[in-house]
């Protein structure tokens, strides 16, 4: 009994010493493999660096390593700023996504207005009346553009003393008086008869209104 126990425990020993030396196998498997793919690597990594000095070389290119290692401690030193940038970049992103529909609305909108100009003939008026300013351009030359200039305060004086009420009133009123006469059929005077009118309140008021006038402008032409 005591002889069958022992072959037992020495029959686990056994199967246990095998998997201790299997376990051992393959771990010394996958050091060589590791130590391979580092060989590997190494082999790869110096082409490549080779390569890329040989390339560098060839085109002129100055690589200097002070300048590379300076350059990586800023990027590690504006990492945050990087960070506040790429939030900055998805805010406007989501800002952009969320006015794409009111940008939208804007365009249709926008369209839609100037479609309705164009069917009430807008563009077509403003296009007449570029004709207007080409007119002007061909008609008049640059001297007559400068005495304009020169003289554009006192037409201005002119138009606004000539649009004042009372002006305009009596401007009216001639123009509506001159439509009445019957021109065709304007009576003949002769001086007797134009003595006899002169006579008349109405004769001597505008022969006062016309002398006064006459009066008034030598008068201003003589300030002048």
């Amino acid at each position: 009994m005591e002889e069958k126990a022992l072959q037992t425990q020495v029959a686990e020993l056994n199967r246990k010493v095998d998997l201790l030396l299997e376990y051992v196998n393959q771990q010394r498997l996958k050091t060589n493999q590791l130590e391979d793919l580092v060989s590997d690597m190494s082999i790869v990594g110096k082409d490549i660096y080779d390569t890329a000095v040989e390339e560098l070389d060839n085109r002129m290119v100055n690589f200097d390593l002070d300048q590379v290692k300076g350059l990586v401690l800023r990027i590690l030193r504006n990492v945050g700023n990087m960070n506040n940038f790429l939030e900055m970049f998805e805010s406007v992103t989501d800002l952009m996504k969320d006015a794409g529909p009111i940008f939208n609305e804007v365009v249709i909108d926008f369209t839609k207005k100037l479609n309705e100009l164009d069917q009430k003939g807008y563009f077509e008026f403003f296009a007449e009346t570029g004709k207007i300013f080409d007119n002007i351009i061909s008609h008049y030359s640059p001297s007559d553009v400068k005495e304009l200039a020169d003289n554009v305060v006192t037409i201005m004086e002119t138009v606004r003393s000539a649009t004042q009420p009372e002006m305009m009133t009596a401007l009216n009123n001639g123009l509506k008086i001159y439509g009445s006469m019957e021109m065709e059929n304007v009576p003949e005077y002769s001086i007797l008869k134009v003595m006899r009118e002169l006579n008349k309140p109405e004769m001597k008021r505008g022969l006062g209104f016309f002398v006064t006038f006459i009066k008034n402008m030598a008068a201003e032409t003589n300030k002048n």
